[in-house]
Formats: structure tokens, C-alpha cells, sequence
């Protein structure tokens, strides 16, 4: 039974790597796996302390962290749920978040986080601050819980049936879809990140990623740890263009993972300020959005290792699909690869399997598919239909097997790897008093493969103007979901019945300014 969950393979590894670092934090202390172990179990007795109990929903936010590492794995060690969410949040954002999560308890940094804070004082949650000053030390809680039995979470048993991590992604609805994921789900996502890409205790990475997000949690960090391989998580708690390499070279780095945006930040810096080498790589991985072949043809120039395009969402917890290791076959340009560790098939709108280079529904089966969206039956019916669970996504498998995906069936804006909800961004630029109406809309983009635009219509003798537009969506929304371009005008496409269609409306925008055309898809 152990072996099918996350935290049983964690504790198998700390027993057969104890001494092979874990986790560096750059510049200032490793741990080992066995430390690791140690500490996450005496801080799991401490959320024992805390009154935290089997099926509670603990949510998180960090910067990219080693008390974010521990009390995510302490989390889901005492059968609770792990909701780690994004820092940048604004207050309203925030207390959606924790509410539709039924979030029992918030966990932050020392420094806390305000919004975060005053959504969980108006919810009545409570709130609690960690901190592990030294490798050697304990992790310091505040408030202390009672005190403790360090030993009070030996006796739990982790079951595969346990839901480990509680994550939302947007919907093209304008209310976000809960996605729980189980212990089962977290360990087969990982065994399959671990096989396609030969994962081992010899690896070590850096990571680039937040880790309130799946591409980072899974791909960067617990497939690495469940390898008993090693992360550095940057000193700064998030990614550096100036310290990258420097870590990647310090601690021996073999690979990455990143979305396209941070692998075209990275080559803007190549040719600007080349590094006098560059590490000897197994791979880079590519993710969460379109990468495009030039892009890629230029990365394995520049950093001398096969680039690896991939595909994920965060129902599948994370991988669905990838470009295989160079032994293992070619990685082609354009396409995400072979699927990996579940059953993929193109199906059409009735449910039937189409053959090679047919397009149609990309669809997914496996042990790591979630078993259903949170209190959500509508969306359930329509995302698990023919036995399948639907990713939205359009695309066809080549006489090799290789996916190749052509575009979404959602809405949803991929921006670097985020997925923006567009009509969450409509409801808060028409709660302006002086919009009367709002669409906003995804535009290709060559640095974050897509790009937020939105077209406004003032209310009649309003004077509202973009810069005012633009003032209010930085108020109320994550700096990530703010429109790049505000389209001031006073009318909208519409289809012949005199509906406004966001593809119409982003066609006819997009007509007026020149952008780089990549295809969106992926998560």
C-alpha cells in the first residue's frame, strides 16, 4: 500500500539515499534526504498539535522555499490536503480561493502575506507562520501549537485514496474549477516524470518554476525528490536570470524544466552576456505552453543538450505526454511527444477513437487522472464522457504515435503557462461604473506564447480612458491576469444572431497590431 502513495515513496528513498542531498537552498545550506524525512515527520506532529485532522484542507503560500518543501510534504503526511496558493494574489482572489477550497488553516512565510492574511481574518480562518532558520534547527512554528509528541504522526497511515493536493485551474466559465488530487494520482504522475525522462539519484536541477503550480511541483521538485535526486531552490525564493546558471553549474545541474517565456529569457541573456561555459545537460524540458521550433532549434544551439518538449494539465497532475530522451527516440519539433504512463486516444464528438493524423478531442486515462472536478457534476458530465476524461484540447497522433496538438477547444488564456479564466477578467472590468461592456481576449505573443488584450465599450458619456482601465484591472487582479493592451471602443463584433463571440472579437482586434503567431495550448 505504501508504495502507492507519494509519501511512502518518499520515505523509501530516505532510507536508501539518507546521505545524497535533497535540497539546497543556493548560498546557504543542503539537506539530505534523510533530514528531509525527519523534518517534514516532526512537523507533521506539530500540524497534529495544530488540531489539524485527515481530510482538512491546509492552504499555503510561499515564495519557492524550503518551509514551503516541508510543510507541503508534513501536509499531505497527516492525510490533510495540500492548497498552495499564488502569493501575488489580491484579497478578493484569495478569499475565493480559500473558501471554495473550504480551507481549514493558512500557512506562510515568517513575513506573511496581507492579502492572504485579511481573506483568511474575514473567513475566520486561522493563520500560522513557519520558519527553519538552520538545517540543523527545528521548523519554527508561530503560533506555537501545543506541545507536541514529536513522534504523534508516526502512527498515520497514508492511503492511496487520500486527496494529497487541492488546486484550481481556470475554466471558461468565470468561476475556477477545483481539482483534487489524490496520493494515487501524486505518486503514478511522478513514477511516470521519473521513467520518461530516466530520473535517478544522480540527477540534480534547479528550480525555475513556482511550486504553487503544478508544472514546477511535480515535474521540478517531488519527481526529483521521488528519484532521490536533488533541487536548489534559488536564494531569492524564485527565479533569477543572473543566478541561474551559477546555481545550475554550483550544484551539478544534469537538467531543467521551464515554460517557453523563461527559456526566451534565458536566450535573450545568452546573446547579451554569454556565460564562459555552460553545464553538460542530459535535457531541457519544455512545458506548460506552445514551444516554438525556432525557439527550440536555438536552446539546443545555445545550451548544447536535446530540448524535450512536453504536455500536461493539472487534472492529469501534471504530465500527459512527452518528447522521449535522445536513446529513446527522436524529439520532433511541433509535436509534444508520445503519451506516457496512461492511455491517450483522439476521439470525435460522438466518443469514437479516430486512426492516425485524424484530428479531434485529445482524451486521457490512467492512474493519475483526478477522479472529478470539486462540487462541480456540470463540469464532470462533460469533462468524463465515453470512459475518457476530455482535455479541451485539439490534435492528432501521427503513424508513430507522436501528439501533435492544433489548438483548444476552451477559451482559457495561456499566458507563459498561466491559465487566465477571460471571463473572470470580464466581471472585473465591467464591475467598473463606467464599463458597459468588456471582453477580454488572448493574442499570440512571442515571449508568453499568449498575451491578455481586452476590448472596452464606455458607458455613454463616460470619458474612461485605458490608462483608467488599466489603473483598475492592477487594483483587482493578480498582476499576471492584467490586460497588456486595452482596446477602447464602442462596438463589438458579433455573430449573425447578435452574440458577442470572444473569437470574433480577438480577430478583430488582432488585425490591428502584428505579433508573432504561436499556437496556444497546454498546462
Amino acid at each position: 500500500m505504501e508504495s502507492m502513495t507519494l509519501t511512502g515513496l518518499l520515505k523509501h528513498v530516505a532510507e536508501k539515499f539518507p546521505s545524497h542531498p535533497a535540497i539546497s537552498i543556493s548560498g546557504k545550506f543542503d539537506i539530505t534526504h534523510a533530514r528531509l524525512h525527519e523534518l517534514i515527520e516532526r512537523a507533521a506532529s506539530q500540524l497534529v498539535s495544530a488540531g489539524v485532522q485527515h481530510g482538512d484542507v491546509v492552504a499555503l503560500t510561499f515564495p519557492n522555499t524550503i518551509e514551503f518543501v516541508i510543510m507541503f510534504l508534513a501536509v499531505i503526511r497527516v492525510r490533510a490536503t495540500a492548497a498552495p496558493l499564488n502569493s501575488a494574489y489580491m484579497a478578493e482572489e484569495f478569499e475565493f480561493y480559500l473558501s471554495d477550497s473550504e480551507s481549514k488553516l493558512l500557512i506562510t512565510a515568517k513575513e506573511g502575506n496581507e492579502a492572504a492574511q485579511a481573506a483568511a481574518s474575514k473567513l475566520k480562518i486561522p493563520h500560522m507562520t513557519v520558519t527553519l532558520p538552520e538545517a540543523d534547527s527545528d521548523i519554527a512554528f508561530s503560533p506555537g501549537p501545543p506541545e507536541s509528541n514529536l513522534q504523534s504522526a508516526s502512527g498515520i497511515v497514508n492511503d492511496p485514496s487520500d486527496i494529497g493536493l487541492f488546486l484550481h485551474t481556470s475554466g471558461t466559465t468565470s468561476r475556477p474549477k477545483g481539482v483534487p488530487l489524490s496520493q494515487l494520482n501524486l505518486v503514478s504522475s511522478v513514477n511516470n516524470i521519473k521513467s520518461v525522462y530516466k530520473l535517478n539519484d544522480s540527477d540534480s536541477t534547479v528550480i525555475v518554476l513556482p511550486l504553487f503550480h503544478v508544472h514546477g511541483l511535480m515535474a521540478g521538485l517531488l519527481s526529483s525528490l521521488g528519484a532521490g535526486a536533488s533541487v536548489t531552490l534559488p536564494s531569492a525564493g524564485r527565479f533569477s536570470g543572473t543566478t541561474f546558471w551559477s546555481d545550475m553549474k554550483k550544484y551539478n545541474a544534469t537538467w531543467y524544466t521551464a515554460v517557453p517565456t523563461i527559456h526566451q529569457i534565458l536566450l535573450d541573456r545568452h546573446l547579451s552576456k554569454p556565460e564562459s561555459e555552460y553545464p553538460k545537460l542530459r535535457f531541457i524540458r519544455s512545458c506548460s505552453a506552445a514551444l516554438a521550433p525556432s525557439v527550440m532549434a536555438r536552446l539546443e544551439e545555445a545550451f548544447g543538450a536535446p530540448v524535450l518538449e512536453a504536455y500536461a494539465m493539472t487534472e492529469a497532475t501534471h504530465l500527459m505526454a512527452s518528447n522521449p530522451l535522445p536513446e529513446d527516440g527522436p524529439h520532433i519539433p511541433g509535436s509534444v511527444g508520445k503519451p506516457v504512463g496512461q492511455e491517450m486516444a483522439i476521439l470525435n464528438e460522438n466518443g469514437v477513437v479516430q486512426g492516425p493524423n485524424a484530428k479531434g478531442e485529445v482524451c486521457i486515462r490512467g492512474p493519475n487522472v483526478t477522479k472529478g472536478y470539486k462540487n462541480n457534476p456540470e463540469a464532470n458530465k462533460s469533462a468524463f464522457q465515453f470512459g475518457w476524461f476530455h482535455t479541451g484540447d485539439v490534435g492528432y497522433l501521427d503513424s508513430d504515435g507522436y501528439l501533435h496538438l492544433v489548438g483548444r477547444i476552451k477559451e482559457l488564456i495561456n499566458r507563459g503557462g498561466e491559465k487566465i479564466s477571460p471571463i473572470e477578467v470580464d466581471a472585473v472590468l465591467v464591475s467598473h461604473l463606467e464599463i458597459a461592456q468588456a471582453v477580454a481576449f488572448g493574442v499570440p505573443d512571442d515571449k508568453y506564447g499568449e498575451e491578455i488584450n481586452c476590448a472596452v465599450i464606455p458607458r455613454e458619456g463616460s470619458n474612461i480612458d485605458e490608462a483608467e482601465v488599466m489603473r483598475f484591472c492592477k487594483k483587482n487582479l493578480a498582476a499576471f491576469k492584467v490586460p497588456k493592451k486595452v482596446f477602447m471602443t464602442d462596438s463589438l463584433p458579433k455573430t449573425a444572431s447578435g452574440k458577442i463571440q470572444r473569437r470574433l472579437v480577438a480577430e478583430h482586434f488582432l488585425a490591428q497590431i502584428s505579433t508573432a503567431k504561436v499556437p496556444k495550448f497546454g498546462a
